[in-house]
């Protein structure tokens, strides 16, 4: 299973949008004003020089929305260390994972005996929490008939309570999926610490298609989009992966990819 990224929407024209903050700041004119002396074709230079300068409070006010599936609970904890960002993640209380389906790590994947191995746990977890789900569901289900509930309402508003804490047993392997909302300053960030070769892999393969559908979207805007080491130096120190200038190129070859319509194939 591998993570399918959608962008779901957008912030219309990003760059303009971006142009009329920054300008705002040092003008008096109106905003009807402002706007009518934006020059389209001018956009995209005024953006990346505010990115050579570091301005970059004017890109908090475009957002890019996201639905994020066939990923991992394990993934899920990574993503939501980045805070300025909304999420809305399928719920294991309400949603039941019976025969849920899983992420398989690649590394895993290529060794058949752990990769039999992995089957096996996944599918005792599995077991495991329809047979809890079942007891418990089973004892509220009494429980909620004893204290007067009509039979038929009393399974059902059972079934909710044992899936609650049937999920402990769920492992990090477990696919879930989400609508994730990042303004453009968040997305540089993100990308500037997941499409690097240190993150964990799940989540450098979701931030590298996360990048490309924004990219296509707003070039001038994440020109620059990517490792820290791509544009800059690398600051993992004695930690750095030493492939600054294979990630450089990398970068390079995939913008120029994505700027003529392609997807991209590959990963640094």
């Amino acid at each position: 299973m591998a993570a399918n990224v959608t962008l779901l929407s957008h912030t219309p024209d990003p760059e303009r949008v971006i142009a009329a903050a920054a300008k705002l700041c040092y003008s008096s004119a109106s905003m009807d004003r402002l706007m009518e002396k934006i020059d389209q074709k001018d956009n995209g230079d005024f953006v990346q020089m505010l990115a050579n300068m570091g301005h970059e409070s004017p890109i908090e006010h475009v957002t890019f929305t996201f639905a994020i599936e066939g990923v991992s609970r394990s993934l899920l904890a990574q993503i939501t260390r980045h805070r300025i960002a909304s999420y809305s993640v399928k719920s294991q209380r309400y949603v039941s994972e019976k025969g849920f389906e899983f992420v398989t790590p690649p590394e895993i994947q290529a060794i058949p005996q752990a990769q039999e191995l992995y089957q096996e746990a996944m599918a005792q977890a599995a077991a495991s929490y329809q047979k809890l789900a079942d007891l418990l569901q089973e004892k509220h289900t009494q429980t909620l008939i004893q204290q007067g509930m009509e039979e038929g309402a009393a399974k059902k508003a059972a079934q909710k309570m044992a899936i609650e804490d049937a999920r402990f047993v769920l492992p990090n392997a477990c696919e879930t999926k989400m609508i994730v909302t990042m303004n453009a300053r968040s997305l540089l960030n993100f990308f500037r610490h997941r499409c690097c070769n240190r993150a964990q892999w799940e989540i450098r393969d979701l931030a590298w298609k996360m990048l490309e559908l924004v990219y296509q979207v707003a070039p001038n805007v994440f020109a620059k989009a990517g490792p820290s080491c791509a544009y800059g130096p690398c600051p993992e120190g004695k930690m750095s992966c030493g492939r600054a200038e294979q990630v450089r190129e990398f970068c390079r070859q995939q913008k120029e990819t994505w700027k003529n319509g392609h997807n991209s194939t590959g990963r640094n």
